[in-house]
């Protein structure tokens, strides 16, 4: 518990570089120069949106430090560590918060879901860039964005993947909480044959994918009809060394319902 304080405080300390550099990284038009490889790296992050507000630049945040307390953070608590917003398709205005507030939020995030995943070492250590170089690493950047649109709706499924291409053309390599937000976002949208590839780039790229993330990708499999193909996937995932958790699976969906009954099937043939 008291790490996580400690984490939450040092994020709120970089809030106004963060702030500054953001309205930065979401305004330019350039192209994006070459990244290091490095996930953490805290190079800056270029990057081009539609919103309406691209052309101006909002201040860099003039409030001290210890006017932004720390919020509560619990690492054992299942809620969000950090509110959704209240209408993720409102694009224009997720974007205007990402300049105005920076991105904060979407570090707490991904601290959260990777320690929540047990990762506690790469969470620490996208913290440690922030607490030694006083910059958020590119990783946070591009995936707040492709967030954004993940969870925006079915119609910005493409611009999820798109983001996602950027980001590795850049340099910028992705973690697990980075692939988990797109798998199930492509998920939510039906596109499963996406979000089944996507699944597999994290199993070849020695990452474990958590329940609620193969999950989500094996029920749109079932809700579009594909039981066969959503068999093929996993017949390649488990080559792969993948073993999908009964238990974890049996706490994570409706215990009742085709929907279980479907899952049960198709993972253990049941």
């Amino acid at each position: 518990m008291a790490a996580a304080a400690a984490v939450c405080r040092l994020l709120r300390g970089v809030s106004s570089i963060s702030v500054s550099n953001t309205s930065r990284l979401l305004s330019t038009t350039s192209p994006p120069p070459y990244r290091s490889s490095n996930t953490n790296s805290p190079v800056a992050f270029d990057w081009s949106d539609d919103d309406a507000d691209s052309s101006s630049h909002p201040p860099p945040s003039t409030a001290k430090k210890d006017e932004l307390p720390p919020p509560y953070y619990d690492p054992f608590s299942k809620n969000p560590a950090v509110a959704e917003p209240s209408d993720p398709t409102n694009l224009q205005e997720i974007f205007h918060r990402m300049r105005k507030e920076g991105l904060t939020d979407y570090a707490i995030k991904m601290f959260d879901g990777l320690s929540k995943d047990g990762l506690t070492h790469e969470a620490l250590a996208l913290f440690a860039v922030i607490k030694d170089k006083g910059a958020m690493p590119d990783v946070v950047a591009h995936t707040a964005v492709l967030e954004a649109y993940a969870n925006a709706g079915p119609a910005h499924w493409r611009d999820a993947v798109r983001t996602y291409d950027r980001m590795l053309a850049s340099g910028v390599m992705p973690n697990a909480y980075t692939l988990a937000v797109l798998v199930r976002g492509l998920a939510a949208s039906d596109r499963c044959a996406e979000a089944g590839k996507y699944l597999v780039e994290m199993l070849d790229r020695g990452m474990r994918p958590n329940v609620a993330t193969y999950l989500a990708a094996f029920e749109a499999y079932l809700r579009m009809g594909k039981v066969e193909e959503g068999k093929a996937l996993l017949e390649t995932m488990e080559g792969k060394g993948f073993v999908p958790d009964e238990e974890a699976v049996r706490g994570g969906t409706v215990k009742r319902g085709q929907v279980f009954d479907g899952i049960m099937n198709l993972l253990f043939g049941k």
